[in-house]
């Protein structure tokens, strides 16, 4: 975990703060979000015709893989000393560049592009994310990724 007090947290900015482990995103894990999500899609949920189409297999949801970022991003954000609590703040951008196919792993790799004290005790930070595709060289997503923290 990469620790920051308030008074040095700003010197991070522009530092690649960390890359995730590899997460393998299943068959049963798409078929979990798909009944979490009610969506379907016969792309994501049916190997047997997704095999017709231009992916041959099925893939995940976009969501799926955005929503892997709280899990890929522990240990590879800054923490402030003290804080009391982190909460997603939302996204400045975010692109789903390539599919991720059942079976595949998945990695976050995080930079940090800002950090700022919007009140006393609150932090709002920025990172460039990009969810990478084990063994390919598009990622999966892009994204600009607003979190903050109390403190």
């Amino acid at each position: 975990m990469l620790t920051a007090s308030p008074e040095t947290a700003s010197e991070l900015v522009g530092r690649e703060t960390g890359v995730s482990d590899w997460i393998t995103i299943d068959q049963d894990r798409i078929n979990l979000f798909a009944d979490v999500t009610e969506d379907h899609q016969f792309i994501h949920v049916d190997p047997d015709a997704a095999k017709a189409t231009p992916f041959g297999s099925t893939i995940a949801h976009g969501f799926l893989s955005l929503s892997m970022l709280s899990r890929l991003a522990a240990g590879c954000v800054v923490v402030l000393d003290g804080v009391k609590m982190g909460v997603n703040y939302g996204f400045d951008k975010v692109r789903f560049s390539a599919p991720v196919k059942s079976g595949k792993r998945i990695r976050g790799r995080f930079k940090l592009m800002s950090a700022d004290q919007k009140i006393p005790g609150q932090w709002t930070f920025k990172y460039a994310v990009r969810v990478e595709i084990e063994g390919e060289d598009k990622p999966a997503l892009v994204a600009e990724w607003l979190t903050m923290q109390f403190v």
